[in-house]
C-alpha cells in the first residue's frame, strides 16, 4: 500500500516560515513526480510546487521566490520550505505523487491527508 503522510503545518504570523514534510511509504517501482498542492476555503485545489521525473521543478507564480521544494531520496521524503508567509497562503497543503507500484505497469495517483497552514495578519 502506497501512502503519503504530511506534517509541519501550524499557525504562524505573516512574514514567518514553516517547513512541510511528506514521507512516502510502500513498495514503489518508480516515482514519476512529487509535489505540493493547497486548497483554501471556497477555492479550488491548486498546484504549489512539483518535481517531475525528469528533474524539473515548477512553482506557482504566487510562491516564486518564497517557497522551495526539495527531496531526500534516502528518507523517501519531500519538503516544502515556506518563507515570507502571507495570509493568502492559508490553506490545507497536500502532498501528491504519481508512482508505479512494484509489479504494475500503470501509474497511480496518491494523495496525503493534508496539513493545515494558517497565516495570521
Amino acid at each position: 500500500q502506497v501512502q503519503l503522510v504530511e506534517s509541519g503545518g501550524g499557525l504562524v504570523q505573516a512574514g514567518g516560515s514553516l517547513r512541510l514534510s511528506c514521507v512516502r511509504s510502500g513498495s514503489i517501482f518508480s516515482t514519476n513526480a512529487m509535489g505540493w498542492y493547497r486548497q483554501a476555503p471556497g477555492k479550488q485545489r491548486e498546484s504549489v510546487a512539483a518535481i517531475t521525473r525528469g528533474g524539473s521543478i515548477n512553482y506557482a507564480d504566487s510562491v516564486k521566490g518564497r517557497f522551495t521544494i526539495s527531496r531526500d531520496n534516502a528518507k523517501n521524503t519531500v519538503y516544502l520550505q515556506m518563507n515570507s508567509l502571507k495570509p493568502e497562503d492559508t490553506a490545507v497543503y497536500y502532498c501528491h505523487a504519481t508512482v508505479i507500484p512494484v509489479g504494475d505497469y500503470r501509474s497511480l495517483e496518491v494523495w496525503g491527508q493534508g496539513t493545515l497552514v494558517t497565516v495570521s495578519s
